[in-house]
């Protein structure tokens, strides 16, 4: 447990952006009339076969001709499930927001909660890194923010659910990935000779993300800044900081 001291150009065709992100709310057309224990039958043997955007077709053929049906809100979790599948995240993130708004008490809305943190962390993901392999760490963070939220909320009022250990995981990975966010930010400043920003930015790191990977490499920043603005006891209060916790590093106070 870490030990707080208090005072301390590749251009991506625009088709490929609009297949991703086109939204029909119109009954696809092609399917079957057929009763709805037949389409569901039909929607659940494509999911088995692993062809998540006929199913997402047939579910939403039985939703707008049926909406009122037994299968009304099973429905929209197969959607959910579908979309986050198919990768398609817009439509999986709008039918997750949807049933949460109109159903707030159902009995699988954790369920709902959790795919669509793993949904928004997913749409994390930008079109470089999936197409390309690059890291772009400092790409917005606010869906990690988000789905970070939808875990926190199971965990914190569901700790029961079943999808509770692994969203614990999840918070873990989502917590570094924007910790490391914040240490580019700080990097970023001391690189910049922006000592002050840097060491401030270092001590709001601190405060949300001292549990994760990086702090020992804010911590160095912060030495750095410190010394660098002649502040010696706060370097000092850093150093010992480091030395409770990182007693390795060249930095720690002897």
């Amino acid at each position: 447990m870490f030990k707080l001291i208090k005072k301390v150009l590749i251009i991506i065709p625009m088709s490929m952006l609009l297949s991703s992100c086109s939204w029909n709310d119109t009954e696809p057309e092609k399917i079957a009339d057929k009763s709805p224990n037949a389409l569901y039958e039909d929607a659940q043997n494509a999911m088995r076969d692993q062809e998540y955007s006929k199913a997402a077709e047939i579910l939403m053929a039985l939703d707008a001709r049926y909406p009122y049906g037994g299968y009304s809100n099973q429905v929209q979790l197969d959607l959910i499930y579908c979309y986050y599948k198919d990768e398609d995240n817009v439509k999986g993130i709008q039918v997750a927001d949807r049933f949460i708004k109109a159903n707030p008490t159902h009995k699988d809305l954790d369920y709902v909660y959790y795919m669509r943190g793993l949904i928004l962390m997913q749409q994390d993901t930008d079109l470089l890194h999936t197409i390309f392999g690059v890291d772009r760490y400092d790409r917005d963070p606010s869906y990690a923010r988000e789905a970070f939220k939808d875990f926190n909320y199971i965990i914190t009022l569901m700790p029961n659910s079943k999808y509770a250990p692994d969203a614990k995981i999840r918070m873990l990975s989502l917590k570094n990935r924007l910790a490391r966010q914040e240490l580019a930010i700080a990097q970023y400043y001391y690189d910049r000779r922006a000592y002050i920003a840097a060491a401030n930015r270092g001590k709001k790191f601190l405060d949300t993300f001292y549990d994760t990977k990086y702090a020992e490499d804010i911590l160095e920043i912060m030495i750095k800044s410190y010394g660098k603005l002649k502040l010696t006891d706060m370097e000092r209060e850093a150093r010992n900081l480091m030395a409770l916790n990182f007693p390795e590093n060249s930095m720690a106070t002897r």
